[in-house]
Formats: C-alpha cells, structure tokens, sequence
C-alpha cells in the first residue's frame, strides 16, 4: 500500500500544478497528515516539492516520467521487420519506486521471466554499483536499467558480457545524441575522462549449465545538484554534453534495441567480432594504468582485451590476460 500511494502521489505532482492535499487524501482513502508524511519521505528521496496554504503542494518543476506503452511502441517501431507483433516484444516494467532493479529480476530467477525482459524504475532505494557499492540513483533524473538474458551455453558465456553491454551503451548514447563516450575495462563508461555510466552483471547457474544473468545499466542524463555530491568518484551527465533535450523514453528505448543487438550478435560471433570496436573507443588503451587487486597495485601499459573479455596488461614487456573480478583500474599518473 505504501508504495502505491508514493506512486499516485508522484503522478498527481509530475505536471508541476499544485494539488490538494485533501483532494489527494480523497482520492486514496487516507487522511491529510498521512498524505504530509508521504510528501515527507518523496522529498527525502530528492524530489522537490513545496506546499501552499490554500493550494497544496506543487513540484518546483514538472517531472517527464517514464511510461511503458511510449517505450514499447518506440521499441516495435526500431525492431520493425525483426517482430511478427507485438506479442514478440519483451516484456518492459517501469517501476516508480524500486530497492534495485537488478535484484528485482533476480528474485524473480527462474521461471517469472523471459529472455529480454527489462525493468526500469525512476528511483532505486539501494541501487548496487560493483564491489558492493552504493549508486546513488536520484528520482526521475537518469536511467536504471535491467535485463535479464539466459545463457544457454552456462556461466562461461558471460566472460565478456560487460563489454558487450558497454558497446550498446556507446551505439545507444550516439544514435540518440551524437556524442561519443569511451570505454572502460571492465565495466565503465567514461565521457571527457570521467564516468558517465556503469555496467553490474549479476550471475545465477554452474559453469557448464545453461544459466541466467541479469545486465544492469545506471546511465546519468541530468545529475541533480545534490545527489552529485554524495558520489564518491568523478562523474558527468550526458545532458552536461548535448544539445539534444533528451527524452528518457526514447533514450531508453534505444538503449533496448542496442542492448539486445549487441547480445544477439555475441551470441553468434562471440566478442572476437567486437573488438575493433572496442579498441578504438578504449579509454585506456596504450596508456600506463594500474591494477589495484585488494591492497595489491600491479603498474604496467594497458594494451585493450582479448576476444574472452580479458584486459590485456603488459608487465615489463610481457603482456598477460587479466580477467575480471575483485579488481580495479586506474590512470597511473
């Protein structure tokens, strides 16, 4: 119930007209104070509401929220010849309010699911970046995105999904705005040096058994001034870099299409057909970087990845796969 009501009341408010809070207490069945106590934890959340004796309350400005038939139907529109109808499209769920859009999915492993099935929210209560991190994930503003995607050839399919799921991003954010990012190994997406996306895959099954994987994207569009600051690393926002107003739902719409080309086409040439790609949008490549492994830093030149998804790290002239995990890499400045 308590969600539900969240999810009117931001409804009520996304025009940016005041709304009363009697009205709105009518329309739920609860009484006034009740309705102030939920205003209460929507502006914790990061929505900027204000109210007015006599008026009721009104966001300072209007929210462009996301809607699920506009994404679907701009996504049969791009898949085209692709579909018989829309019955083949996947399964698309916005959310208003969400703990974690990939630990929705995952909860819902194995049989609520279907391959290609996406859930967006506007805001998530405790959104995970890599390594247990927090991402931080301010309503309306940006794109949380899952996917869940089965791995009929078992767990050691998902060796380069990272880097796939980071080429859909790039083709993504250049067919809707013009603008080029680069990429980051493992799982980054940079714009001008510093991050503009991050990629979480999270894994259920056995090495050799079909399996299932959940690809979460957090994409920033327009940060709000004070989520910006609980971020711990430098960040952009894709709004900071265009011209384009951009539309969340054609954004993520597109942001569909490309992911699920990219993983069509991984599934029949694997990532060896990607890594020209890869390489020339590389962030790192040829430049001295260091590999922070727990409290062990590894210095040496950053020389792209190989066709498995491994970064190719060369050591005092020798060049070693490195492959995923508990591992971080930087600049060595």
């Amino acid at each position: 119930m308590t969600k539900t009501v969240k999810e009117h009341l931001v409804k009520s408010l996304a025009s940016g007209q005041f709304v009363s809070g009697q009205l709105l207490g009518e329309q739920l069945g609860i009484s006034r104070t009740a309705i102030a106590k939920h205003i209460k934890v929507l502006i914790d959340i990061g929505l900027d509401i204000y109210s007015v004796t006599g008026k009721g309350y009104k966001l300072a400005q209007p929210l462009y929220l996301l809607e699920q038939e506009k994404i679907i139907s701009l996504l049969a529109d791009k898949l085209g010849k692709q579909i018989e109808n829309k019955i083949d499209l996947p399964l698309i769920e916005v959310h208003s309010l969400i703990d974690s859009t990939n630990d929705y999915l995952m909860r819902r492993l194995p049989n609520q699911l279907s391959p290609g099935q996406v859930c967006l929210a506007e805001y998530q209560s405790a959104g995970r970046g890599r390594r247990g991190r927090q991402w931080i994930s301010p309503f309306g503003s940006q794109i949380y995105l899952s996917m869940y995607w089965y791995l009929e050839q078992g767990l050691s399919a998902a060796m380069g999904l990272s880097l796939v799921t980071a080429l859909a991003v790039s083709d993504a954010v250049k067919a809707y705005s013009k603008v080029q990012v680069q990429l980051k190994w493992p799982n980054d997406i940079y714009l001008d040096g510093v991050k503009l996306a991050g990629i979480l895959i999270d894994l259920e099954g056995q090495a050799l058994e079909p399996s299932h994987c959940v690809i979460g994207i957090g994409l920033n569009l327009h940060m709000p001034e004070a989520a910006g600051k609980l971020i711990e690393q430098k960040w952009t926002d894709l709004q900071s870099h265009t011209d384009v107003k951009i539309d969340r739902n054609v954004l993520s719409a597109q942001l569909i299409y490309c992911l699920r080309q990219r993983l069509f086409q991984y599934q029949q040439t694997g990532l060896a057909s990607m890594l020209d790609e890869w390489h020339a949008h590389d962030a790192f490549i040829n430049k001295r970087v260091k590999l922070i492994t727990g409290e062990r830093v590894t210095h040496g030149i950053c020389r792209g990845v190989n066709n498995q998804g491994a970064l190719l790290l060369e050591v005092d002239g020798q060049v070693k796969p490195v492959y995923g995990g508990e591992v971080s890499l930087r600049m060595d400045e």
